[in-house]
């Protein structure tokens, strides 16, 4: 089960080939679109791609079917919406996700750091920072390499990924430690080739020290949120808006420029829209608004022929299963081993090989199988394995 990493994400300056085409990764500024930039997303996904949108695992908006002749016409688009970098190296820094549910105070942090970001040492491709300053992380099931929480009394916090404890900071300091954090991180020796995660250097036992030293746990460690923290967000109404869900993370153009109409929009990392001051469920094609639906269980990638390295199809056999899964299980359906769609382990995982299905459970995309050449025209036989 060979796959190819890329070691970066796809952006809008520079996209990625796939199977129906080029894919635009549009990287939201604080995760936030006004309902005019929503709209014009949708408008340019109809117009310059396929009419086909992903929401992301990393808070962004992914327009795909975009040709090399189509590409520039929507960059030009975008850049009139203001979500355009000044160019590739400004988007790949900007990999920042802030929390859904943020206040005024994590906002205007966001904005600092991307400014302060202008400054930031060359950083791989995939290194990304988490503002989840809330009374209780969110998001601690996102991967990230820099993290923002706060600690029970409410102070802030900046967190190396992998350490269980961060370090205080003040508010008006805080994208400053973050940068310095990043630095450190180059100069102990994090990038090698040009890749590197922040968890891999401090599982080698390098430490910040000084001010960036970790000395305080976040809140979800020294409180019964803990549990919570760690339990994803489902459809309903919260204080912020209406929180929808999409199947696999994928809405068409169409149901997004609705969604548009309906206020600004907040985008999540676990593919799910919050329409800001919304007090009702919106009922529109492909949204997931019933909390107990299964399929907010089940994850799926691209899959063949969407993606280039996918062995076979992934989702309408996803959706196929999902009436199967146990209450409280999760499923993973991977068109590969590199399994991007879930880089965590599932209670069963499903992987597409040139000779079938294997068959993964409590594991990831990228662990031994147990089973392997399960047709993939069996779903009732594969849902015995729940």
């Amino acid at each position: 089960m060979s796959f190819k990493v890329q070691g970066w994400c796809p952006g809008a300056l520079r996209p990625m080939a796939s199977g129906d085409g080029l894919v635009v990764r549009v990287r939201p500024p604080s995760g936030r679109l006004t309902e005019m930039q929503a709209s014009g997303i949708a408008e340019g996904a109809q117009r310059y791609g396929n009419g086909v949108i992903d929401l992301s695992g990393r808070a962004n908006v992914q327009i795909r079917g975009v040709t090399a002749e189509t590409h520039a016409p929507l960059i030009a688009t975008l850049r009139k919406l203001d979500l355009i970098d000044a160019d590739v190296a400004a988007e790949t820094r900007r990999n920042i996700i802030v929390t859904p549910f943020a206040d005024a105070k994590t906002y205007r942090l966001a904005e600092a750091l991307q400014h302060a970001l202008g400054d930031a040492p060359a950083l791989p491709g995939k290194f990304g920072f988490i503002l989840d300053c809330g009374a209780a992380p969110v998001m601690a099931d996102v991967q990230a390499d820099i993290r923002f929480e706060r600690a029970v009394d409410g102070t802030l916090l900046v967190r190396a990924a992998g350490c269980d404890l961060g370090a205080p900071v003040p508010e008006d300091e805080a994208a400053e430690a973050a940068l310095a954090l990043a630095h450190w991180f180059t100069q102990a020796g994090g990038v090698i080739d040009g890749r590197g995660r922040m968890a891999q250097l401090i599982a080698t036992g390098a430490r910040p020290e000084g001010q960036l030293a970790p000395v305080i746990a976040p809140a979800s460690a020294q409180s019964q949120a803990q549990s919570q923290a760690r339990t994803q967000p489902v459809p309903g109404i919260v204080k912020q808006g209406a929180l929808v869900a999409v199947a696999f993370g994928q809405i068409d153009a169409d149901t997004l420029g609705a969604l548009a109409a309906l206020g600004p929009l907040r985008v999540t990392p676990w593919r799910m829209i919050l329409i800001e001051r919304l007090t009702w469920m919106p009922n529109l094609p492909g949204l997931i608004t019933d909390p107990t639906d299964p399929l907010l269980r089940v994850h799926a990638c691209t899959g063949a022929p969407g993606c280039l390295q996918a062995h076979g199809p992934t989702r309408d056999l996803a959706r196929c299963l999902a009436p199967h899964l146990p209450e409280g299980k999760t499923l993973h359906v991977s068109g590969c081993a590199k399994g991007c769609a879930w880089p965590l382990p599932a209670d069963l995982t499903l992987v597409a090989t040139p000779s079938g299905l294997s068959v993964i459970r409590d594991g990831r995309a990228s662990d031994t199988p147990e089973t392997a050449a399960i047709s993939p025209s069996e779903p009732r036989h594969i849902s015995e394995f729940f």
